[in-house]
């Protein structure tokens, strides 16, 4: 917990922040420095460290796939904070994008900054990432693909291949 003198008096920096988190109903991870704030039908996780370096993309790839075995699966990605990213941890996104989509949950990356789009074009993964330019996009992702899913498990035809 780090301390500052602020007008005289000292405040708990920590203390102050999760306290605020809390009645906004938002987590904060101190270990990873991100932010969890749980929607009705998705999770915003939020990196508030500028660098994504491979070890904390590893610790978030580790508390993004936590959600999956939680009723509310679908995850947003929210990457306003992170100014670059390691080549490694661009390929965790790409790795954990493709296990929530093989556990029926969305993943989506939402609000890159312009040196971390450009990373991830260089490395040939901003089109294959399912990225939104803002929050509010990317719910509207999560919801189109929960209406597919929904659709899809509802749907109880069985198609003959009759070539």
């Amino acid at each position: 917990m780090s301390s500052e003198l602020r007008g005289g008096k000292k405040f708990h920096t920590r203390t102050v922040h999760n306290s605020w988190l809390k009645a906004q109903n938002q987590l904060y991870s101190p270990d990873m420095e991100v932010k969890i704030d749980t929607k009705e039908k998705f999770t915003v996780v939020t990196p508030i460290r500028p660098e994504l370096s491979d070890n904390i993309a590893a610790q978030l790839a580790e508390t993004c796939t936590g959600q999956l075995q939680k009723e509310v699966k679908n995850v947003v990605l929210n990457l306003s904070e992170v100014a670059g990213i390691e080549e490694g941890a661009a390929g965790t996104l790409a790795e954990l994008q493709q296990a929530f989509y093989d556990n029926n949950a969305s993943f989506v990356i939402c609000s890159l900054q312009p040196a971390v789009e450009e990373s991830l074009e260089k490395l040939e993964l901003l089109e294959l990432l399912n990225i939104t330019p803002t929050e509010t996009e990317a719910w509207d992702i999560v919801q189109m693909e929960e209406i597919e899913r929904e659709l899809l498990d509802g749907d109880d035809m069985e198609f003959d291949n009759n070539g």
